[in-house]
């Protein structure tokens, strides 16, 4: 059974695009073709991905993100595996 992802989406639970029953099934994301593993957020119609900046956190305690842009592909892990 093949689900269509969301143009957006992000493990932030304070964020409008958060999707905590999507994210629990496990979600990859190809950037530019190599599967990225830290990736905070991502938006497909934009081609970006906001990918954590080494340990450095903010003043709320979330990662420092830094935004990439090239080709996003999500995929969901368990049909990516198969």
């Amino acid at each position: 059974m093949s689900q269509t992802l969301p143009d957006r989406l992000s493990v932030d639970p304070d964020s409008p695009f958060h999707d905590e029953a999507l994210l629990a099934r496990g979600i990859g994301i190809r950037f530019k073709g190599v599967e990225k593993t830290n990736v905070e957020e991502y938006c497909v119609s934009e081609g970006w991905v906001r990918v954590a900046a080494g340990k450095t956190l903010d003043r709320k305690g979330k990662p420092l993100t830094i935004k990439l842009k090239g080709e996003v592909e999500p995929f969901l892990k368990d049909e990516g595996e198969a």
